[in-house]
C-alpha cells in the first residue's frame, strides 16, 4: 500500500485531545498537512499509512492544544510592575491612565505586544483576545510572532492619544478591521472598555455594528463592588441589568472578570449564552474578589481563562491561571470536586476558542482543525512520579516545561535542553532593545509623577 505524503507527524508519549472530554491517549501521532490535523492515531499506524517530510519524536512529553488567553492587554507588558499593590480604580486613575496618556503610541503598542507574544509563546499560548489602543500595531506584532490575535477594537468616551471620543474610536476600529480582515491570524471584536466608561448610546451603536459586520463584543463587567455601587447610583440598576436592557447579552459577547454576580445575573448570562473570561490572578492582585466559577459552570456558562495585562498580573502564564482557577473554586465553594483538572484545561483551551468564535478551528486536537499545539516535557525529576498526566499539567507543570509550540503546524517556539528557548521569528536582541528603550522612558515618567 502506498503511503500518503504529509508535512509533519508529531509522536507523543501522551495526547490530551480535549475533545472528546476527559480523554488521555498514549503513544499517539498527530498527522499534519497544510497546517491542519488530518489524523490522530497510534504511532505504529501512522508509520504504516503516512510518509512525512518531518517527524518530531516527543518521548516523555504530553501533546495538547495550545492555550487561548481570553482576556489581556498585551502591550501593557511594558508596564509590568509599574504600579503594584493598589486597588483597581486608584491603580487606573492615578497611575495607568496617566502613563498611557503620556506614553502610548503605535510603537509602544507594537513593542509591548511583541514582548507579550514572546512571553505567551514561551508558555504555550498561541491565541490571545486583546483589548487596547492602536490595533494595527498589535496585529503587526502578533503576525511577526506567528500568533493568533482576536483584536478588541477599544471604545471609550474620553479622549486619549489614540482617539478623541466614542465616534472616533469606532471609526478607527472599523478602519483597522477593514485593513486587516484578510489576515489569516487576525479576528476581531468590538471592545467597549467597561460600563463605567461607556454610555448607553455607544453600547447600543456597538451592538448594532457588531451584528452588521458579524464580530463579537468584549468588555469588562462586574469586576469590583465599587463598579456595581456606582452603576446603581447613576443608572438605578446593576451593570448586568443595564447591558441586558440594551440588548448586549448574547453568545458572541465575552465579559471579563464577572467577580460579583448574583443568582439572577448568573441565570441571565447562562440563558443568553454569554462567555466569561475568568482572570483569577488579576482579581486577586487588585483585591477585586474571587469569582464563584463553580456556580457559573454549574449553570452552564462558558468559562475561559485570561491573564489580564501584565500591569495587573505581572505574568502572562496560563499554567498559573489554570491552577488558581481550580484551587480557588474548591476553596470558595467548599467542594474539592468543584473544578477538576480536566475542566481547568478545557477553560484554557476549547472554552476560550468558543468565546472568540474559533472553536471549529482551534482549541482541541481534532481532524480538520488547525495544528495549534503545545508539548510539555514531563520527564524532569521535579515532575515525578506522575500518576495522572492531566492533573500534572494543571497542578504541577510550569511554563518552563513547555518544549515545543506550533501554530498551524509551524514551529514557533522550542526549548532545546539547556536553552532559554528559540523563536522562529522573534530575535532575542529585539526584545532586549525594547525593554531597555521603554524602561528608560517609563522610569522618567514615574520620577516626574
Amino acid at each position: 500500500m502506498m503511503k500518503q505524503s504529509v508535512d509533519l507527524i508529531i509522536e507523543a508519549r501522551w495526547l490530551i485531545p480535549v475533545i472528546p472530554k476527559d480523554v488521555l491517549l498514549e503513544y499517539q501521532a498527530v498527522v499534519i498537512q497544510a497546517g491542519k490535523i488530518i489524523a490522530t492515531c497510534p504511532i505504529l499506524t501512522a508509520h504504516q499509512l503516512y510518509q512525512a517530510n518531518e517527524i518530531v519524536h516527543l518521548g516523555e512529553h504530553v501533546l495538547m492544544p495550545s492555550f487561548i488567553n481570553l482576556h489581556t492587554h498585551a502591550a501593557m507588558n511594558l508596564m509590568r510592575g509599574l504600579a503594584d499593590d493598589l486597588p483597581l480604580m486608584p491603580w487606573l486613575e492615578e497611575h495607568i491612565w496617566p502613563a498611557e496618556q503620556k506614553m502610548v503610541s503605535p510603537q509602544f503598542v507594537h513593542d509591548g505586544t511583541l514582548l507579550a507574544c514572546a512571553e505567551m509563546l514561551r508558555g504555550g499560548i498561541t491565541t490571545f483576545n486583546d483589548m487596547y489602543f492602536y490595533p494595527e500595531a498589535t496585529a503587526e506584532a502578533a503576525i511577526q510572532a506567528g500568533m493568533r490575535a482576536n483584536l478588541g477594537l477599544l471604545v471609550l468616551e474620553f479622549a486619549t492619544q489614540y482617539a478623541n471620543n466614542a465616534e472616533s474610536y469606532i471609526d478607527k476600529g472599523t478602519q483597522a478591521r477593514d485593513v486587516l480582515k484578510n489576515e489569516p491570524l487576525i479576528t476581531f471584536s468590538f471592545a467597549p472598555h467597561a460600563p463605567y466608561t461607556v454610555s448607553d448610546e455607544t453600547f447600543t451603536t456597538l451592538n448594532t455594528l457588531s451584528a452588521q459586520i458579524n464580530i463579537g463584543l468584549h468588555t469588562h463587567l462586574h469586576e469590583t463592588i465599587t463598579e456595581i455601587t456606582q452603576s446603581e447610583q447613576r443608572y438605578g440598576m446593576r451593570p448586568v441589568a443595564r447591558l441586558a436592557k440594551l440588548g448586549l447579552l448574547g453568545a458572541s459577547t465575552t465579559f471579563a472578570h464577572c467577580v460579583h454576580l448574583n443568582a439572577i445575573e448568573i441565570q441571565l448570562l447562562a440563558e443568553n449564552g454569554c462567555s466569561i473570561a475568568h482572570c483569577p490572578s488579576s482579581n486577586l492582585k487588585l483585591a477585586s474578589g474571587i469569582a464563584p466559577i463553580a456556580e457559573y459552570t454549574k449553570q452552564g456558562i462558558n468559562i475561559g481563562l485570561g491573564t489580564d495585562g501584565a500591569a495587573s498580573n505581572n505574568r502572562l502564564d496560563m499554567f498559573t491561571e489554570m491552577r488558581l482557577a481550580a484551587l480557588l473554586a474548591k476553596g470558595q465553594s467548599g467542594d474539592a470536586t468543584a473544578i477538576s483538572a480536566h475542566q481547568a484545561l478545557e477553560m484554557a483551551t476549547i472554552n476560550g476558542a468558543k468565546a472568540v468564535g474559533l472553536d471549529d478551528k482551534i482549541g482541541s486536537i481534532e481532524v480538520g482543525k488547525f495544528a495549534d499545539l503545545t508539548a510539555i516535557k514531563l520527564e524532569d525529576f521535579n515532575m515525578q512520579p506522575c500518576f495522572d498526566v492531566v492533573s500534572h499539567v494543571v497542578y504541577v507543570a510550569e511554563r518552563e516545561q513547555v518544549s515545543h509550540v506550533w501554530v498551524s503546524g509551524d514551529l514557533k517556539y522550542h526549548r532545546p535542553t539547556y536553552s532559554a528557548g528559540i523563536y522562529s521569528s522573534i530575535e532575542p536582541q529585539e526584545l532586549v532593545d525594547i525593554v531597555s528603550r521603554w524602561q528608560t522612558k517609563l522610569d522618567t515618567f514615574k520620577s516626574i509623577n
